[in-house]
C-alpha cells in the first residue's frame, strides 16, 4: 500500500543522503525535498552527480543516509519496492524496446499494476495517448522507428502507465532539439494537473528552471544552491554559471 501525501506536504525526503563508488564518494550528504504537486529541478555541470542521486533515490545504487516517501521511512530501498509505493523514472538512455510497438511498450509500462491485479491498462493507454496524440497516431510502428521526440513521448507515457504519484526524470532534454524540448517539457509542466510531482535531472538550466517550482544547484556531489526556480533564473551565479547570453528572457514560460 502507498503511504499517502496531501496536498503541499513532503513526497520525497532524502536526508544526509550520499553514494559512493568504491572508495569515491559521488553524492554527499544531499539533503532534497520534493512536497506533493510540486516540481523540483536538479541542475548542474557534468559529472556533478545529477544522475547518480537520481539513480540511487529509486534504489538502483546503494546509499547511506534517510529517503522518507511521504513520511514512511524507506531504509534500503530497492526498485521494486519504489514503484510499488508509486515511483517512476524515466532513465537518460529512455531504454525502449526498439523491436516492440509503441502499444507494446506502454503496456509493459503498466505491469506492475496488473500484476497487482489492477486491470486498467487500456484506460491508462487513453490518457496517455490524451497526454501524447501524436504516439496514437502511431501507435502500432515500432518504437525503434522513432524520432528522439517521439522515443522521449514514449519513454514518459511508459512511466506514466504506471500512475505514479512521484516521476524521476533523467536529462529528458538530451539529444533533441529546442522546439522539441519545450514541447516536452510543457508536459511536464502539465502533470501536476493530473497529481503527478516531478523531480527533475537536467543539464539545461534554464529549461529546467522555467519549468520547475523549486531548484538545487549541484556540483562536486553537493548541494551549493537552492530555492525557487525563478528567484535562481535571476540569480547572477546562476546566469554566469549555467545561463549566459540571453538571459533577459529566462522568465518565460515554457510555450
Amino acid at each position: 500500500m502507498s503511504p499517502q501525501a496531501t496536498p503541499g506536504s513532503p513526497l520525497l525526503q532524502l536526508t544526509d543522503f550520499s553514494v559512493s563508488y568504491g572508495p569515491v564518494e559521488a553524492v554527499h550528504q544531499i539533503s532534497l525535498t520534493v512536497n506533493q504537486g510540486e516540481i523540483v529541478t536538479v541542475i548542474g555541470p557534468n559529472g556533478a552527480g545529477k544522475s547518480t542521486l537520481l539513480n540511487a533515490s529509486m534504489g538502483m545504487l546503494a546509499a547511506s543516509g534517510q529517503l522518507h516517501l511521504a513520511g514512511q521511512p524507506m531504509p534500503h530501498p530497492r526498485v521494486e519496492d519504489m514503484v510499488a509505493h508509486g515511483v517512476a523514472l524515466v532513465p537518460e538512455k529512455r531504454e525502449l524496446f526498439g523491436e516492440m510497438s509503441i502499444e507494446d511498450n506502454l503496456l509493459l509500462g503498466g505491469f506492475s499494476r496488473w500484476r497487482r491485479g489492477q486491470r486498467d491498462q487500456r484506460q491508462r493507454m487513453q490518457e496517455v495517448f490524451a497526454i501524447f496524440p501524436r504516439l496514437q497516431e502511431r501507435r502500432s510502428q515500432l518504437a525503434s522507428t522513432l524520432s528522439g521526440g517521439e522515443r522521449q513521448m514514449l519513454a514518459i507515457g511508459r512511466a506514466l502507465m504506471a500512475r505514479p504519484r512521484l516521476l524521476m526524470l533523467d536529462e529528458p532534454s538530451l539529444g533533441l532539439a529546442p522546439r522539441i524540448v519545450r514541447e516536452v517539457l510543457q508536459v511536464v509542466w502539465n502533470l501536476r494537473r493530473l497529481g503527478v510531482s516531478v523531480l527533475l535531472v537536467e543539464q539545461n538550466a534554464r529549461a529546467a528552471l522555467q519549468v520547475a517550482d523549486r531548484a538545487y544547484v549541484l556540483e562536486m556531489g553537493e548541494v551549493v544552491l537552492t530555492g525557487p526556480a525563478r528567484e535562481l533564473l535571476h540569480d547572477r551565479r546562476i546566469i554566469d554559471t549555467y545561463l549566459g547570453l540571453g538571459s533577459a528572457r529566462a522568465d518565460e514560460q515554457p510555450a
